[in-house]
């Protein structure tokens, strides 16, 4: 860290583009979405919290995915907003690392989180008797916090093995946020084994959940054919579909993004993929569950129906 703080002090973040009503227009365009995003998923939040009869395991997971989409969404976009509008790409040392940290620390946990979503569809699709038994609430809380906690020790690793290396060629990050791979290429230091270790890790964990996502939908799928009720069909597929769907967009952009090599510069396809998994995800879950959702669409209109009869 001592190497690294007397090279440089802060890093330049790459701008969406050089021409000024370009950056306005992107600013306010990053913000809509980040602003549409920011609700969509505290809609759900709210609604999952107050409608009782979604006080079930799958919607425990989903208003936690929602909180973490949320959270995800709001650690680089309004920061992008704001620098493109005021034309300031200069980043500090702390707020990189904190950027990092909590970067890795979301897609960590909203990984596992769909992959424990998806036992909790395999439970309650192949055994909907025992459901309530084996996704008790204890359960549900623990799997949760086995998500944060790991979540917590993954992120602290790569972000201090990122730190421990040192910037003394140049301080200009072709991002537009903080991420591991935009610092590995203007790393001064031998990054091999930070390569092997981000691959290894990114390899483990995305084809681990990938594997058992695919495994349980298998087996899920299998299953539902042989319901003698088409309508018991089509409402266990309406419950899936929306996860595999939110999963599939989330793994294919994060594994583009984490998985190719460092290379000497950026690319605006880099930066289209980055905005692709940082921001599209975040912005499309809610939309996604929503328009899929039986219960949620019933329930948000139950509740909006509730609002206008009071102001009335």
């Amino acid at each position: 860290m001592s190497n690294f703080t007397s090279t440089v002090t802060e890093f330049i973040l790459i701008g969406f583009s050089d021409t000024r009503e370009l950056q306005i227009f992107c600013s306010l365009l990053f913000f809509l979405i980040y602003s549409a995003g920011l609700m969509g998923n505290l809609l759900i939040v709210i609604i999952t919290t107050i409608d009782r009869r979604l006080h079930t395991p799958m919607y425990f997971f989903l208003r936690n995915l929602s909180i973490v989409d949320a959270c995800f969404i709001s650690i680089t976009v309004p920061q992008a907003s704001i620098n493109s509008l005021v034309n300031n790409r200069a980043i500090s040392v702390t707020e990189c690392a904190a950027q990092i940290f909590l970067m890795v620390f979301m897609e960590y946990v909203e990984c596992t989180l769909l992959t424990v979503m998806a036992r909790d569809r395999y439970v309650a699709v192949c055994y909907p008797l025992l459901y309530p038994v084996i996704m008790n609430p204890s359960v549900c809380m623990q799997m949760t916090l086995t998500c944060l906690f790991t979540g917590l020790l993954y992120a602290g690793f790569h972000t201090g093995y990122t730190f421990r290396l040192s910037f003394c060629q140049s301080n200009k990050v072709h991002q537009f946020f903080c991420d591991i791979p935009s610092l590995l290429k203007i790393s001064c230091s031998e990054t091999f084994s930070n390569i092997l270790f981000l691959l290894g890790s990114a390899l483990v964990i995305g084809v681990g959940c990938f594997v058992f996502i695919s495994a349980s939908y298998v087996i899920i799928f299998s299953t539902v054919l042989r319901f003698p009720v088409k309508e018991e069909q089509r409402k266990a597929f309406s419950t899936c579909l929306p996860h595999i769907v939110v999963f599939s967009l989330f793994l294919i952009s994060i594994v583009y993004v984490h998985l190719q090599p460092p290379s000497d510069s950026g690319s605006l396809k880099d930066i289209i993929f980055s905005i692709f998994y940082s921001i599209i995800p975040p912005f499309m879950n809610p939309i996604i569950y929503s328009l899929w959702n039986k219960q949620i669409k019933e329930a948000l209109r139950i509740i909006m129906k509730r609002k206008l009869s009071l102001k009335k």
